[in-house]
């Protein structure tokens, strides 16, 4: 990607769609919050600390998830004892909740999902979201058009080029 971006700048097309059901159900729950974590701003969740107890009953996953030190951390097989939150959900409806088709604070309210602690963490969560742009430049000098790009020998030497010659 980076030599294509070199060659010819940073792709200006259309971005693909990570939110189709294929890739939701292949995805697993600590991708799921891993992506979470990628997308959490730091400096707005700065001072804030919690824990959290995901538990996912139909396919018996369990996760123990920290906010600290304005990082979003999870790891599976784990709980806290005393949680600020513990949410149980289907994973089946969790997929839901992926793909933008409805709200984890709307499950909560339907009874779809079920939380003991502060619902309002999720609330928080979520304000530190962001959307990103996945068209930044990976390398150093990739907005360059090749038009821009002085030609330069790579052979060059003080001396000429040694093998043109």
């Amino acid at each position: 990607m980076a030599a294509n971006e070199l060659r010819n700048g940073i792709p200006t097309g259309p971005l693909p769609s990570i939110s189709n059901p294929d890739v939701i159900r292949t995805m697993t729950s600590g991708q799921f919050l891993d992506f979470l974590a990628i997308r959490l701003d730091g400096r707005k969740t700065r001072g804030m600390q919690f824990t959290i107890n995901l538990i996912t009953p139909d396919n018996g996953e369990k996760y123990m998830i920290e906010l600290s030190n304005e990082t979003l951390t999870n790891i599976e097989g784990r709980q806290v004892a005393n949680p600020d939150l513990s949410l149980t959900i289907n994973r089946s409806d969790l997929e839901q909740v992926m793909l933008g088709v409805k709200t984890l604070m709307a499950m909560i309210q339907d009874g779809t999902a079920k939380v003991v602690g502060d619902p309002t963490i999720l609330a928080r969560i979520g304000s530190a979201m962001v959307t990103f742009d996945s068209r930044f430049p990976i390398m150093p000098g990739s907005q360059l058009r090749p038009s821009e790009i002085p030609e330069v020998d790579p052979y060059a030497t003080e001396f000429g080029n040694p093998i043109a010659e």
